[in-house]
């Protein structure tokens, strides 16, 4: 009997046929998606340059987590000006410009870049991170590729991340979009000196000790903010007066200018310890170098509690340092306008420099040859006195010249009371001696030349070696160390910046006896047999004591092995 033809075969041939219909639907649907992503892909590469800059580009990795951010830096597009700027978190006082030095990034500078990086990669308190674009989740796995984020509706984000990169030093102008952080005008963190630096359109009011900044017309985000500081290298001394710097906003009226320069301007007290030379060169010369010396000369000097004597005396240092007018800042009724105002004056260290934070890397020994220089003196090729003579005169020169020393003998405190014999201990040792006794109206200019032409320079520790500036390389200072445990501030003050001066240390101690203490007290007081006690008392016992009542009487006997010790370092 014949077979029946199965009803089931047209159902399977109509099965296979819708099957291939789906699957070519499906093959076109993704052939036009993936042309549609590849024109997406296409258009966002070339029209990146011209997109808008509210516009950031986020780059993800196919692990879902933000592999890079960058703000495009395109030019801004015109601000609605009823908008409104984001609030953000900032530090209370900023500023337009450039500063001289800047040192390393601070805790704040670091706390807010991780701020940014939480923010922008939403990092929730327990270190979970979610990223918080257009509400898409990060647990999600995402394609490799660009992709296009509008933050129009987050811009405190766009600000956050424009921070990070101007902080990070990628901006090449100047940054007046609305809102936008500045640096810090003030610096009160170093414990030593409070600096401020008044960049854009600074004005100085000497009558009432105020310099403004003037923030640019339009400037909604800045607030104004007021500090006072001492406007010299000890910021805790109660005998300078003090500058107010205040930062206005745009609501605020500022006092037109009465006179426009086109150089920066530095504002400094030169009173305060002034007089003693060795405060001099500490507190007002040395920081002022550092202040200063990198504007090359065009730089006005605004002074505050002006002295002139210390004017007379320190003149060419300080034309050299300006080459414009010095102006009595107390005295002065105009409003000043600059490019830059520098209030203060940066100090490392008692009469030091430290090359790590110094522009152009100063040292001291770039001090004292910048000294030499404006005094006239020989350039660092030529040889200390003695020995630039031997060399150059004819045969037993060396037998007729002996090498110079100048003996400073201190006026009131710490005075040499023997001194005609000291002299006589010095000139049998084989020198000659330029007995000297240093007063404020001596000429600098005069003693400067006699210095230079000294092989060494010897007095009991005091502002007088202070003129170790004006010695040669490789000239001898020998430092006469008083009673009292005072080998430390001996080393600090004079021996150890003579050494970075390459200038040679030697320093002799007195014994007990050789103070005049140990007539006054006798040998059982604590002054004599236990100085550190007197120390512990407080820096004014020590003062009182080994600073002020002490004078000294040398054992020339025992000194003289000293004087040896140098002549031998001479001749060398």
């Amino acid at each position: 009997m014949g077979t029946e033809p199965s009803s089931t075969a047209p159902v399977a041939v109509a099965a296979k046929s819708t099957a291939r219909t789906v699957a070519q639907h499906h093959q076109a649907v993704v052939g036009f998606l993936f042309g549609f992503f590849l024109v997406l892909l296409l258009y966002t590469t070339l029209s990146s340059p011209f997109g808008s800059p509210s516009s950031i580009h986020i780059f993800f990795d196919p692990t879902g987590r933000l592999g890079d951010h960058f703000l495009q830096s395109t030019p801004a597009m015109p601000t609605d000006p009823n908008t409104t700027a984001a609030p953000m978190s900032a530090p209370n006082n900023f500023t337009q410009g450039t500063k001289l030095d800047d040192g390393p990034k601070s805790n704040s500078t670091k706390k807010d870049e991780k701020r940014v990086q939480d923010d922008a990669l939403g990092t929730d308190k327990n270190n979970r991170t979610e990223t918080k674009f257009d509400g898409v989740q990060g647990g999600t796995t995402r394609q490799a590729g660009p992709v296009v984020v509008d933050d129009a509706s987050d811009r405190m984000e766009e600000e956050l991340i424009r921070q990070e990169i101007d902080q990070g030093g990628n901006k090449n102008h100047t940054n007046n979009t609305l809102g936008a952080r500045r640096k810090p005008i003030c610096d009160l963190s170093d414990p030593r000196y409070d600096i401020c630096e008044i960049s854009g359109d600074a004005r100085a009011i000497g009558a009432n000790r105020t310099v403004l900044y003037v923030p640019p017309a339009g400037d909604q985000g800045a607030e104004s903010q007021e500090w006072s500081i001492r406007d010299q290298s000890r910021k805790h001394l109660v005998y300078i007066n003090k500058v107010t710097v205040r930062a206005l906003n745009a609501s605020q009226a500022a006092p037109e200018c009465t006179s426009r320069h086109a150089v920066p301007a530095v504002v400094f007290a030169m009173n305060g310890l002034t007089s003693n030379p060795w405060h001099d060169f500490s507190d007002v010369l040395i920081p002022l170098f550092l202040t200063a010396r990198a504007f090359d000369g065009e730089v006005q000097l605004l002074v505050s509690d002006l002295q002139p004597w210390f004017v007379d005396k320190y003149r060419l240092i300080l034309r050299n340092l300006s080459s414009h007018d010095i102006v009595d800042f107390n005295k002065d009724s105009g409003v000043r306008c600059h490019p830059l105002v520098v209030v203060g004056l940066r100090s490392h260290r008692d009469l030091g420099i430290d090359p790590a934070r110094a522009p152009r890397n100063y040292t001291m020994l770039d001090f004292r040859l910048y000294v030499r220089d404006v005094y006239s003196l020989p350039p660092p090729t030529i040889h200390i006195p003695y020995k630039e003579a031997t060399m150059n005169n004819v045969a037993g020169a060396m037998e007729r010249r002996k090498p110079r020393l100048l003996l400073i003998n201190r006026g009131r405190t710490r005075k040499f009371v023997n001194f005609p014999e000291i002299v006589a201990a010095v000139r049998d040792a084989g020198f000659e001696v330029i007995p000297v006794e240093p007063r404020r109206d001596l000429g600098v200019e005069e003693l400067s030349r006699v210095v230079d032409s000294c092989d060494v320079i010897m007095g009991a520790h005091g502002a007088g070696l202070t003129n170790f500036f004006f010695l040669r390389t490789g000239a001898v200072m020998l430092q006469v160390v008083p009673w009292g445990h005072m080998e430390h501030p001996s080393m600090v003050f004079y021996g150890g910046p003579a050494r970075e001066m390459r200038l040679r240390d030697v320093e002799y101690s007195i014994a007990a006896e050789e103070s005049t203490l140990y007539d006054k007290y006798g040998k059982d007081h604590p002054v004599i047999s236990d100085p550190e006690s007197i120390h512990k008392q407080g820096w004014q016992f020590g003062m009182r004591y080994y600073w002020i009542e002490q004078d000294i009487r040398l054992n020339v006997t025992r000194f003289t092995p000293t004087l040896q010790q140098v002549l031998r370092m001479v001749r060398e």
